[in-house]
């Protein structure tokens, strides 16, 4: 008998939409493991924006770190780690590869994310003069001067969309030729974004860390609160590849509405799927593919043909169909839910 850990759900990547997957499938009493390399979007973080009931002063990593330990504590076995291969067994199940864990599973999670790529320097820092994501950001520059560096069509885009929360918004090409349309061109003339095309030779930072300024080629300064640089992203999408799962025009991974792609038993959620790249948004799409996880995989209802194969009725012991483990582990949670708080002071209750 092999020693290797067997699940039936293990996700890759330790994301807000990896987590939330892995929080279903725990609770609705599937053997999960999660492996994180860790890094990502949401672990860049310096304060939780747009997640209602979570406070702006959560950092990212502070926010999953809270999540980690709550899918820990229903069961789940968590890895920090870089999963470097996958490959479908002959009886469909699958064997993960990552450093010195290696699991067996029914399922595979992709929620591997995508890296920004990054401008060269002087740059801020990320949080401090550094926004990845304009719907999360925005807000935070109401009334404040900005910048976004580019020259594609979407760096003219989001330059022009700034202008509804400041009126102080350039686009900053640092000494590249422009790749927008003409017809973008003619939008950019109607807007009010001054176009910068000299390269940026140095920055100033507050005592706070936030950006000042930055001082141009031709010896210009421009005071600037933060901006956005819209140079696109590099999707993690080797293991999907791998598994024969299909890819979009645009890189990403193509799935349907609860994160099935086109590979049996593979599924993507999060940044590395279509759609906004939003903690809300992965939230709810790891809830679905939690959820669509459970109707997969679970032991009942049996159908008329399994019943069959048992002679007409459930194997006696079937239910409830959750592993020990993980019933134990819910015992031990309800349990402890269940159980009045003790006033500090006042003594336990004796057992009788």
């Amino acid at each position: 008998m092999s020693d290797t850990p067997e699940y039936e759900v293990t996700v890759v990547g330790g994301g807000p939409a990896g987590l939330t997957t892995a929080l279903y499938t725990t609770r609705l009493g599937h053997d999960t493991a999660m492996i994180n390399r860790g890094g990502g979007r949401a672990a860049m973080m310096l304060d939780t924006h747009n997640v209602i009931g979570v406070p702006e002063e959560v950092s990212g990593n502070e926010f999953l770190q809270t999540a980690r330990e709550q899918i820990e504590e229903y069961g789940a076995d968590y890895h920090q780690d870089f999963v470097s291969d996958i490959e479908r067994r002959e009886d469909g199940r699958f064997d993960v590869t990552a450093g010195n864990v290696e699991v067996v599973t029914e399922h595979v999670v992709l929620a591997t994310g995508f890296s920004d790529v990054r401008p060269d320097p002087p740059l801020p820092r990320t949080g401090r003069g550094l926004h990845w994501c304009l719907h999360c950001d925005a807000y935070m520059f109401v009334d404040q001067p900005v910048f976004v560096m580019g020259v594609g069509e979407s760096a003219a885009a989001v330059a022009m969309i700034m202008l509804n929360f400041t009126d102080e918004v350039s686009l900053l090409t640092r000494g590249d030729e422009p790749e927008w349309s003409e017809e973008t061109q003619r939008q950019l003339d109607g807007h009010p974004v001054e176009v910068v095309h000299e390269e940026i030779e140095s920055m100033e930072k507050g005592e706070d860390g936030w950006l000042e300024s930055f001082t141009f080629a031709d010896g210009t300064t421009r005071e600037f609160r933060g901006g956005f640089p819209m140079y696109g992203s590099d999707y993690n999408t080797a293991l999907a590849e791998s598994l024969g799962a299909e890819l979009n025009d645009d890189g990403t991974i193509a799935v349907d509405d609860h994160g099935q792609t086109s590979a049996d038993g593979v599924f993507a959620v999060g940044d590395v799927t279509p759609g906004h790249n939003q903690i809300p948004t992965a939230m709810g799409e790891g809830a679905r593919c939690g959820i669509q996880n459970h109707y997969d995989l679970r032991t009942f209802p049996m159908s008329v043909e399994e019943l069959d194969e048992h002679g007409g009725s459930a194997p006696e012991g079937a239910a409830p169909g959750v592993s020990d483990r993980l019933r134990e582990r819910a015992r031990e949670h309800n349990a402890n839910a269940a159980a009045p708080p003790v006033e500090e002071g006042e003594p336990e209750p004796a057992d009788d």
